[in-house]
């Protein structure tokens, strides 16, 4: 009997838990068992590794074997375990030597002609294996400049299993034909292709609420007759945002790289990222799902970036209503029989929304007043009171239509002020686990970043007058802290919490409580 071990990661969403691959050569009957709970895509392994491995040049053992992962309770999923199960077969047999397997963790898929193909998932799994002490990492050449956005490790990438058994053996080998990827910034796009704000018409309250929206991480809620510039106004809020710092770059790349949505081109995600799915889309793609343990849906895959809703009331409301407790907690936890997978979810929701079914300008519109209500009230009351900010853009007139072009402020400016307000938010919440106002919890506002009485007469009677709940009241705090970044106050004036409220409820509403 030969017995030999090689090292290979399983993720259970983005947490990666690294796995024993044993191989067993004994005396009996011919035939391959594999062992560990896997599933039906790692039990095909068998085919995979006995093709790849005879169509490599090297005879298949004519005994029993048995390929068994620990720890044999958690669930193995997915063809990335390849390359370590036919590296463990191969030292069992005594084809590369069992000492070049100790240290060394594996991933990738093998074709049955022996070339090994690239796998989704590969920085997670690297980044838990190096936290479980490994240095060297063998993976696809396809995957090599993904594994290499970590520092301090050790990575080679292969294009075949001949290269590995020559590598392991230390004999020398070709370099892989296949030209390594190598993260590089995206080229920024001609002027006249770039979206920037200055392609929008008027809107300047709609152009505010990106602004404050954008600076504090706040969620949003647009609504106008159809044309207004509700969507060009989403499409445009990245162009104004920070470029994601190195750490949350690698959190972002981790989640889209589990989802197999990694360009191999740019493996870095540095950008914050914009989705926008179709209205028809189901619960499980906006949130994740799918069958074993679930992927990542559209609302991490916005990570630290923009999730935005077009034509809102569309979507179902159950699909709604499942963003509920992301946008307060930050993350998804997706419950299966075969675990737990939990993905990080912070992103800013941008809605926007018809004021009624028929998508008509004002006055073509034929919608009865119970009519307009049913289609709005579509948007659950919870799940307005977690939107920030509430703005109504009046329809676009002649004058907005027939201005030149590049009369407002472009995304540049705009993006200058928010970094510098994101900057004076950083210094105060240092120290914290908070990185913007939005993420701030109501009760630690009140008792940490307290704004005086004498300025929340306003906010007070808007609670008073039904205008606001007791979570809006706290909305309205944080974003009049956002406010006064943006405006460089040390704190928040009676200007900055006024404008806030009204950026809550309306201008009209903010005059009758002023009253």
């Amino acid at each position: 009997m030969t017995l030999a071990r090689s090292w290979s990661v399983t993720l259970v969403g983005l947490d990666g838990h690294v796995v024993e691959v044993e191989a067993d050569i004994a005396q009996g009957l011919p035939g391959l068992a594999i062992t560990g709970l896997p599933d039906a895509a790692l039990n095909e392994a068998r085919d995979r590794v006995r093709a790849a491995v005879v169509n490599s040049g090297h005879a298949w053992p004519q005994r029993r074997v048995t390929l068994g992962l620990s720890p044999a309770a958690l669930p193995k999923r997915g063809s990335g375990f390849d390359l370590a199960l036919a590296a463990a077969l191969l030292a069992a047999d005594g084809v590369i030597p069992l000492g070049a397997l100790h240290d060394v963790l594996l991933l990738g898929e093998l074709g049955l002609d022996g070339r090994v193909r690239p796998v989704a998932g590969v920085l997670p799994a690297v980044l838990a294996a190096a936290r479980a002490g490994f240095s060297r990492f063998i993976v696809p050449v396809a995957n090599l400049a993904e594994a290499q956005l970590l520092p301090d490790i050790q990575c080679t990438g292969v294009p075949t299993l001949a290269v590995l058994v020559a590598l392991l053996r230390g004999e020398p080998y070709l370099a892989p034909s296949v030209p390594v990827p190598v993260p590089v910034p995206v080229p920024e796009p001609e002027p006249g292709w770039r979206k920037d704000l200055l392609e929008v018409a008027g809107q300047p309250v709609g152009r505010l609420a990106l602004e404050v929206a954008a600076a504090g991480g706040h969620n949003l809620l647009m609504t106008g007759s159809p044309g207004c510039g509700k969507s060009l106004l989403a499409e445009r809020m990245p162009g104004i945002l920070p470029p994601l710092s190195l750490a949350e770059a690698l959190e972002v790349t981790a989640i889209h790289s589990v989802a197999g949505q990694l360009p191999a081109s740019c493996p870095l995600v540095s950008q914050p990222p914009f989705q926008a799915p179709h209205h028809g889309a189901t619960a499980a793609s906006i949130v994740g799902g799918g069958s074993g343990i679930a992927k990542p849906g559209a609302a991490s895959l916005a990570h630290r970036g923009v999730l935005f809703l077009d034509e809102a009331p569309e979507f179902a409301r159950g699909v709604l209503d499942a963003l509920r407790q992301p946008m307060e907690s930050g993350e998804i936890a997706i419950r299966r029989v075969g675990g737990t997978a939990t993905y990080p979810a912070r992103f800013a929701l941008l809605l926007a929304a018809n004021p009624c079914p028929c998508a008509k300008p004002e006055r073509s519109c034929s919608c009865r007043p119970e009519q307009r209500r049913s289609y709005l009230a579509r948007l659950s009351g919870p799940l307005l009171d977690r939107l920030d900010l509430h703005v109504s853009l009046p329809p676009i007139t002649r004058a907005d239509v027939m201005a030149e072009r590049g009369t407002g402020e472009g995304s540049a400016v705009i993006a200058t002020r928010v970094a510098a307000a994101r900057e004076r938010a950083g210094i105060r919440l240092t120290g914290t686990p908070w990185r913007t106002n939005s993420d701030v919890p109501p009760t630690v506002q009140l008792v940490r970043w307290p704004i005086p009485r004498t300025l929340l007469t306003g906010v007070g009677k808007a609670l008073d007058a039904g205008l606001l709940t007791a979570r809006g009241f706290g909305r309205v705090q944080r974003l009049a802290w956002t406010v006064a970044d943006l405006n460089d106050h040390a704190r928040p004036t009676k200007e900055d919490v006024d404008l806030a409220l009204s950026l809550r409820i309306g201008d009209q509403h903010t005059r009758e409580v002023a009253a």
